[in-house]
């Protein structure tokens, strides 16, 4: 045998040129951004030592007492992501219709629609509790009208993008047999998107118990109210209690809601 066939073919790795141009972009972009972001690593150390000292005031020990009165607040809150999540579901479910194309196969409907379901989408809570607040006055009233409305734009948009993301044979099949819209919608569509509508529902549930939680800053109810009026005033005790109570709160609903979207999906 020559000594040609026994030589070994040594491929050569290629440059990766593309891994380590993106990767070089992303730290860029990171150390780009802290830097006129004014993050400072250095401020972080130096100020340990305040974090440990407020993080003492608000639990070592917490004001135990003070429990009683933050369950109502507390109640209110839930109450408040309930009727904003549900009722902002029950309207996103038609208007996702009109904004998938594979339901409304026409673009002068479905891109209006979703123009407008973008505009919802980005406008915080926050800002929408704040300008309700102007118009209704102080009270949850104002905070359930802002989840309702950032409720309806964060669901309107996972429901029709699952809609046109179904499979469509479903739907040729009926349309076969002389199908009109509705039957489609009721024997195609619904079948398949329900068990992710009702779980879109819930994860809105889960964001608005967080997001009423905050919601009493611009004086739209709920506990954030009271965080608010003892942090102002200095009862890190109480702040700490609130904070605790909050967390074990959302704990177990984060626990319920998950399990039940197990099940659906």
């Amino acid at each position: 045998m020559s000594d040609e066939s026994t030589e070994k073919i040594v491929i050569k790795k290629p440059f990766r040129f593309k891994f380590y141009f993106t990767i070089a972009i992303v730290v860029f972009l990171i150390f780009g951004s802290a830097y006129f972001a004014g993050f400072n690593v250095y401020e972080v150390i130096t100020n340990l030592g305040q974090t440990f000292r407020l993080l003492d005031k608000l639990f070592l020990p917490p004001a135990w007492d003070y429990t009683e009165r933050i369950i109502g607040p507390l109640f209110e809150t839930v109450q408040m992501a309930i009727v904003g999540s549900f009722l902002g579901a029950i309207v996103a479910f038609p208007v996702s219709l009109f904004a998938a194309d594979n339901f409304i196969e026409n673009k002068y409907v479905n891109t209006p629609v979703r123009f407008i379901l973008n505009i919802f989408r980005t406008i915080p809570a926050l800002v929408l509790a704040a300008l309700f607040v102007a118009v209704f006055g102080i009270g949850s009233f104002a905070g359930i009208v802002a989840l309702f409305i950032f409720s309806f734009g964060l669901i309107s948009k996972l429901t029709y993008e699952s809609i046109e993301a179904i499979d469509y044979g479903q739907v040729e099949a009926i349309k076969s047999l002389g199908a009109n819209k509705l039957e489609v919608l009721r024997y195609a569509i619904i079948p398949q998107v329900l068990p992710q509508f009702m779980s879109y529902t819930l994860y809105a549930f889960e964001v608005n118990v967080r997001a009423a939680a905050v919601l009493g800053y611009v004086g739209a109810g709920g506990i954030g109210q009271t965080y608010e009026r003892n942090l102002a005033m200095r009862y890190f005790d109480r702040v700490g209690m609130i904070i605790i109570v909050s967390f074990f709160a959302v704990l177990i609903i984060d626990v319920i809601s998950r399990n039940i979207r197990k099940r659906l999906v």
